[in-house]
């Protein structure tokens, strides 16, 4: 689906979007290493493709690391790991970013959350704060043309769940999923390509799941007549 977009794709492995730039196969699709978690680095990144591209209209954040680790057992080193990355890397990239769309009275920043921080759970200690930083940029940003969104995830057939997800995890979040299956990279993609858009004008300060059902499901009698 091409919709005209110049894409800008950053990571701290820059293999990884060399690689996802060019399974795009477009001319207008650009990688750029940075670490999410220098303000600095991120600063630079941001400065860098104004400057090349004259305005920056969408910024959607996904960069994010996951540790599966209880409340007891998670260390200064893995909490400090995990803030750095996913909290701070989504307010060091959105303020950037806004500074910029400011000056045109316009744009679209769209952050990933995830299931786990508006339903919590076991091992999910450090989920959430997303959440929160959205709705205050939503606010703080609204009369300056710019809506702050996020997405929230459930259980999606990504590289990195592979490697999280055993068999009992992925019984476990089926059990609580109404479609009854793990949902995939585009059907978030897609999501995103919504609020990213113009017609989303109206919508800001939204957590929008993408999870099958997980949010809204309670007690479920699956296979049988209630």
């Amino acid at each position: 689906m091409d919709l005209g977009a110049k894409i800008v794709i950053i990571d701290l492995n820059i293999e990884g979007a060399n690689e996802a730039a060019l399974k795009l196969c477009d001319a207008n699709v650009m990688a750029i290493q940075v670490d999410v978690s220098d303000p600095a680095d991120v600063t630079e990144m941001i400065d860098g493709v104004v400057a090349e591209y004259g305005k920056l209209d969408i910024l959607v954040h996904s960069a994010g690391i996951g540790i599966e680790r209880s409340f007891l057992e998670t260390t200064p080193e893995e909490w400090r790991r995990l803030i750095d990355v996913d909290l701070s890397g989504t307010f060091y990239c959105a303020q950037a970013a806004a500074r910029h769309m400011v000056e045109n009275g316009y744009g679209r920043i769209v952050s990933l959350s995830s299931t786990a921080g508006l339903r919590r759970g076991t091992g999910r200690t450090a989920y959430g704060g997303v959440v929160t930083l959205t709705k205050v940029m939503a606010v703080e940003l609204a009369s300056h043309g710019i809506t702050g969104n996020a997405l929230a995830p459930g259980a999606i057939e990504t590289e990195l769940v592979a490697r999280m997800h055993f068999e009992e995890t992925r019984r476990v979040y089926r059990a609580g999923i109404p479609l009854d299956r793990y949902g995939t990279p585009d059907e978030t993609a897609f999501a995103a390509v919504f609020l990213a858009s113009e017609q989303a004008g109206y919508i800001t300060g939204h957590v929008l799941g993408v999870d099958g059902g997980f949010l809204a499901a309670g007690i479920m009698y699956r296979n049988r007549e209630v």
